[in-house]
């Protein structure tokens, strides 16, 4: 595994791979550090599809606001690129943030529509940042595939989004969220929580879990379906809700609040963002009522 701190080094090394290996396939995970399996996971779904995977490792100031935690988001260098390397990665990009934005950065990506709730309504900005970062990732590293986790299925959203419209020559991979063995979603933020609100932060994976059954319930509607889903979140003391909504996906847009929803075709996501403390969680669901309605009318 080689470990690549500037622009030019990372693009040389991929350059060299292709004209040794025509025609093989690079992967890249892109990522903020501190990995854990949710990672891992990306990494090995690279490794398993692709000749060649990148990782990048860089906390992307543009992406947090002025009051968010960038100055104490975990880092731990000597971890991740252990992990990287247990997962097979080829190449890592460490940058520092004077080598991605060597001067002001006047040039910002922008993707409107699906950064306009969820998410891109909690945090003002945040969306441009990701958009801008992963795009000059992209042109960087220049991947054949580029791996993604569904915990955060906005950033998914808004990163297909950006490169169907600007012609990225990049296919972009969802891959599963990977939880805890009581169903907390991976994240690094989740070092932050105090062992109570850890204990109470499983009530989020809870209520996904019954919001998929009251789906295919008659009648079901998006409003029914978001207020029964925060009074099972507010069981816990300690959760503060910042959003729970069902939109359908991947186009983040409100279904009928009349509709029931067995009635929409298409993908529905219910996507929430609650906060323990100072640590604000994210975490969703696809539902698919096929799925469970199957299931219900089952002998």
């Amino acid at each position: 595994m080689n470990i690549s701190r500037s622009i030019a080094d990372v693009r040389e090394r991929i350059a060299a791979f292709r004209r040794e290996h025509p025609g093989a396939s690079v992967g890249f995970v892109p990522t903020m550090g501190y990995l854990h399996e949710g990672h891992a996971a990306l990494l090995r779904r690279s490794v398993a599809e692709c000749d060649f995977t990148v990782i990048s490792i860089f906390v992307n100031p543009l992406q947090f606001g002025p009051n968010e935690d960038l100055e104490r988001y975990p880092r731990d260098e000597d971890r991740d690129l252990k992990l990287a390397a247990e997962c097979g990665a080829n190449l890592v990009f460490l940058p520092t943030v004077e080598e991605m934005y060597p001067k002001r950065q006047r040039t910002i990506v922008s993707v409107s529509g699906v950064t306009e709730r969820l998410c891109g309504a909690s945090r003002p900005g945040h969306f441009d940042g990701v958009a801008t970062v992963v795009s000059k990732l992209l042109h960087i590293v220049g991947p054949d595939r580029a791996y993604f986790g569904m915990k955060d299925a906005q950033q998914i959203a808004v990163i297909r989004t950006m490169v169907e419209d600007l012609n990225f020559p990049v296919d972009i991979v969802p891959v599963e969220t990977v939880r805890e063995p009581d169903g907390l979603a991976l994240s690094s933020r989740n070092v932050y929580l105090s062992p109570e609100e850890r204990r109470q932060a499983v009530v989020l994976s809870q209520a996904l879990e019954h919001a998929q059954r009251w789906s295919a319930e008659p009648g079901m509607t998006a409003p029914i379906l978001e207020e029964r889903v925060k009074s099972h979140i507010r069981t816990a003391p300690l959760a503060v809700i910042d959003y729970v909504e069902v939109l359908t996906y991947p186009e983040l847009e409100q279904p009928g609040a009349d509709t029931p929803l067995a009635e929409i075709s298409g993908e529905l996501i219910l996507a929430l963002a609650v906060k323990f403390g100072s640590t604000r969680l994210i975490d969703n669901r696809l539902l698919n009522l096929q799925e469970v309605t199957q299931a219900c009318s089952a002998p």
